[in-house]
């Protein structure tokens, strides 16, 4: 079976939580459970590194206005992330092209990358902070969900991946409201602290 619909479900993934997906791929692959993952992603400085961003990823993704901040500074990781997994289980499949496979992986990953960064714009207008914690496990078990059962099953996984970014983009587009609310109250922010430090600067 060609690896395409692991390269998509691991693309989409990645736009998600792309340290996740190297983590898990990884360990599928080191572990003997899975013999379509490329040894690169089973190195034990692979598996360290992975392991340590994704626990920071679970820290700042919780964090209101922080996960924004970090999925700024993912805008290009996630989407590079998810044509490097995909161009190297292409290469170690030998079913599909390298570039082709990046392509696929890089701009699923973007997809999914913009999403995600733009509903949690949205969340970020509420108050409380719950909300933030709530759709971040949820991402966090929906990555670690799709990306084990598209190891074992990658048809119906990456249906079920294209079902979600599709479904997605859609909800999107309804939150662009809430989305330039967001910014609005950031700018407004930047604006207070800006008065708020010539007032109490030194006397001109």
């Amino acid at each position: 079976m060609s690896v395409l619909p692991l390269v998509f479900t691991s693309g989409w993934a990645s736009g998600i939580n792309a340290y996740a997906v190297v983590l898990l791929l990884g360990l599928f692959g080191a572990t003997g459970l899975s013999d379509d993952v490329p040894g690169t992603l089973q190195r034990p400085e692979v598996l360290i590194v992975a392991g340590v961003l994704f626990l920071c990823e679970a820290v700042a993704d919780k964090i209101p206005y922080v996960d924004s901040v970090w999925d700024s500074v993912h805008t290009v990781i996630r989407p590079v992330a998810g044509a490097w997994v995909g161009a190297l289980l292409a290469g170690h499949s030998g079913s599909l092209s390298d570039v082709a496979a990046g392509l696929i992986g890089g701009s699923t990953a973007l997809a999914s990358h913009t999403v995600k960064a733009g509903t949690r714009m949205a969340i970020n207008t509420s108050p409380e902070p719950f909300s933030n914690i709530v759709v971040s496990l949820a991402e966090d078990l929906g990555v670690a969900g799709i990306v084990t059962f598209a190891v074992f099953h990658p048809l119906p996984a990456a249906i079920i991946a294209a079902v979600l970014l599709a479904t997605g983009l859609i909800v999107l587009v309804f939150l662009v409201s809430r989305i330039r609310r967001f910014w609005r109250r950031r700018a407004q922010r930047r604006e207070e602290r800006r008065l708020a430090a010539q007032v109490g600067g030194p006397p001109g």
